[in-house]
């Protein structure tokens, strides 16, 4: 593989779109939701991308919630009888949860590769950093 430049590529266009974030032409997902080991058109290899949880977390906390919150607002208001839940609440979840967990997942691996996330490795006791632009604490604090 040549040392070949690649433009900066937007993590959210790219990874929405489920392309390769470094060359934004090959395939991110080889599936619905698992990722392909590598992309076929740059050889990027995928091993360092860990999403983990959370598309699942961003699903829960902004789409999860008010769709529950529909059916509890349609028991309270209605009281309808379950077989309506069935056919209204169970697609409004279905819908809405399932959907944007692939692109949240691209956008979140194409967010590691754009930043360069590593896993975190601790400082030797005898050399501390300063993280970021953090001042020295004030004597007496």
């Amino acid at each position: 593989m040549s040392a070949r430049e690649w433009p900066r590529l937007s993590p959210f266009e790219t990874g929405v779109k489920g392309r390769c974030p470094r060359c934004g032409q090959g395939h991110l997902f080889d599936g619905f939701l698992a990722l392909a080991p590598r992309c076929e058109v740059c050889e990027l290899d995928y091993s360092f991308a860990d999403p983990a949880d959370g598309p699942a977390f961003f699903v829960i906390c902004f789409v999860c919630i008010p769709a529950v919150l529909f059916g509890i607002w349609l028991e309270v208001a209605y009281q309808v009888p379950y077989w309506v839940h069935l056919f209204t609440t169970l697609p409004v979840l279905l819908l809405t949860c399932i959907p944007p967990l692939r692109p949240l997942k691209g956008w979140l691996v194409a967010s590691q590769y754009y930043y360069k996330a590593e896993e975190g490795r601790l400082a030797p006791a005898d050399r501390p950093e300063v993280v970021g632009d953090a001042a020295p604490e004030a004597p007496g604090r």
